[in-house]
């Protein structure tokens, strides 16, 4: 009975040292350091700069290739075309939105394009963006 009293009274003296550890070190008064950003993020963006580019080429070229393309504009229309005159018209309806969705992209992509040459060109002038 003793053993046990002793063992009840260690685990209750554990479990508070653990939850006064706990909150010990759950409030260091310290900012996350997910907090706030510092900066910009310049550096990383001008290091990514060549990737992002390669990546708006391909799926601008995908978007614009022809029927014979998976992913192309010109693809989605002759499915849409076939849902048609087959009867289809649930297909025809999802086809035909996901078809707007996607001609909606391309001016968009187009847009970073353009946006992306002129950090590419700030990116030069300022050392990547290195805070010097």
């Amino acid at each position: 009975m003793r053993t046990a009293k002793t063992a009840a009274l260690a685990l209750t003296a554990a479990v508070g040292l653990l939850a006064a550890t706990g909150t010990a070190l759950a409030d260091t008064g310290k900012p996350s350091p997910r907090a706030t950003p510092t900066g910009d993020g310049a550096q990383a963006l001008c290091k990514r700069v060549p990737k992002i580019e390669k990546r708006l080429d391909r799926v601008l070229d995908r978007l614009g290739g022809d029927a014979t393309r998976p992913g192309s504009i010109s693809r989605l229309e002759k499915r849409v075309e076939n849902a048609k005159k087959a009867g289809h018209t649930e297909i025809q309806t999802y086809l035909n939105d996901k078809l707007t969705f996607r001609r909606s992209l391309v001016p968009t992509l187009e847009k970073r394009q353009k946006d992306l040459a002129g950090v590419k060109t700030w990116c030069k002038a300022n050392n990547n963006g290195s805070e010097k």
